[in-house]
């Protein structure tokens, strides 16, 4: 199916010709069409489906159909969870967006750095926002911007919106926007609060979901190999040296483990940088900017790097913790293998996170062979699954403690916080 049977202006079909988009993805050609026509979508897909495009091409229409005014209202919005995904969703706007007749205005806000250019930046007005939810309250209460000329909100990242902890930053904005607009859901997984936050926001929309498509499934060859818990940093020595991978992202469990860890790669002659959410917005640029620019080899990052993070043809991520979730397995994968590419993700098995790993492989629905390297022989038993109750695992895919989790908490205050269902209106 081409772009051209979507319904879109001639001037984004040469956008994405110029831009080597030749043909819309799975979630693309499902969700254009109905955005275009003015319906609320509730879109489950996973990173690296192609999903911004899906919204942004929409949002960009919607603009060029409009009538010009001074100053600019804010007719479209994208709520995201991160900087940078922030960053990814406005770079991604305005490369669609220059083949277009006339000059959108794209507004890029998120915390972690000075708001006062950002209110510069807003003077005049801006058609397209994309922010962080506590930053553009921010702004809204500087009187920088006005959010009840929305046609057309978009939340991506849904699930990771509620898992941050923005259920009550959420319900502020929804309390200032327009009744009437089009509101898009954009979210990786279906979570209870999702669905809550579904059933306020959005009316009658037309669920999408790609997730299952296995047109949609990256080409990933996930690899799990057993280690002893003290070989793990030495054995990663020996992939990253032995490879020939010109970039390697490397998942870690803390803040502490990402510098912990690259500073060991680093003595070990390795080029890598830690990345969490203590750097500075500077100091993320940067060490993003020498990872896709292949100036650092080993990118070691804690879950924040999980979504929102395009890095063209990464070709291998390595798990050395396992993630909490299978959830966030499937995003951590999801950073290789992207647009159609080809990609490696290799899991560090200790011998007691057999029982989780095998949670994880359930609920992806994929066993993934155990293999072991020469020297790296685990002398710790491994942990039969059956024993799995017993070393605190949680058979949905999280691990177990005595009291509720954060993210259970969230959850749950998410739900309550929620607001009404919206009545529905006549032009929705």
């Amino acid at each position: 199916m081409p772009f051209a049977s979507l319904g879109l202006s001639a001037s984004l079909q040469q956008a994405l010709f110029s831009l080597d988009h030749p043909q819309p993805t799975p979630v693309q050609a499902a969700a254009i069409p109905p955005m275009l026509a003015g319906r609320d979508l509730l879109v489950q897909a996973r990173t690296g489906s192609g999903k911004t495009v899906a919204f942004a091409l929409p949002l960009l229409q919607q603009w060029q159909n409009g009538t010009p005014r001074t100053p600019r209202p804010v007719e479209g919005l994208v709520l995201v969870p991160t900087r940078e995904l922030a960053l990814q969703v406005g770079e991604t706007l305005r490369e669609l967006a220059h083949e277009l007749p006339g000059l959108v205005k794209i507004a890029v806000v998120f915390g972690g750095v000075s708001i006062n250019p950002q209110m510069m930046g807003l003077r005049g007005g801006a058609d397209i926002v994309v922010a962080t939810p506590g930053r553009l309250l921010d702004l809204v209460r500087q009187n920088a911007l006005k959010l009840n000329t929305v046609r057309t909100l978009v939340l991506d990242e849904a699930d990771r919106l509620l898992a941050l902890g923005f259920a009550d930053e959420l319900a502020e904005v929804l309390a200032l926007l327009p009744k009437k607009r089009q509101t898009v859901l954009c979210s990786a997984t279906l979570s209870p609060a999702v669905k809550a936050l579904a059933a306020t926001w959005l009316h009658e929309p037309q669920d999408i979901r790609v997730a299952a498509m296995v047109s949609a499934r990256p080409d990933i060859h996930q690899r799990a190999i057993i280690v002893d818990e003290a070989r793990r940093t030495a054995l990663l020595k020996q992939i990253v040296q032995t490879s020939g991978d010109d970039r390697v992202l490397v998942f870690v469990a803390t803040q502490y483990a990402t510098e912990h860890v690259a500073d060991k790669l680093r003595r070990g002659g390795i080029r890598a940088e830690a990345f969490h959410g203590d750097l500075s917005q500077g100091a993320r640029v940067r060490v993003l900017d020498d990872f896709k620019a292949r100036r650092t080899q080993v990118l070691v990052a804690t879950d924040m790097a999980a979504r929102g993070l395009h890095i063209d043809a990464l070709p291998v991520v390595v798990n050395y913790d396992l993630p909490r979730a299978a959830d966030d397995y499937i995003h951590r994968i999801g950073r290789t293998g992207r647009a159609g590419g080809q990609g490696d993700a290799i899991s560090f098995i200790t011998p007691t996170a057999e029982a989780h790993f095998r949670l994880i492989e359930k609920r992806q629905g994929q066993r993934v062979p155990r293999e072991t390297l020469v020297g790296f022989e685990p002398t710790a038993p491994v942990t039969p699954p059956e024993q799995g109750a017993g070393t605190g695992l949680d058979p949905n895919g999280g691990v177990k403690g005595h009291r509720k989790s954060k993210k259970d908490k969230l959850r749950e205050a998410a739900a309550k916080a929620a607001p009404g269902p919206r009545k529905p209106s006549k032009s929705a």
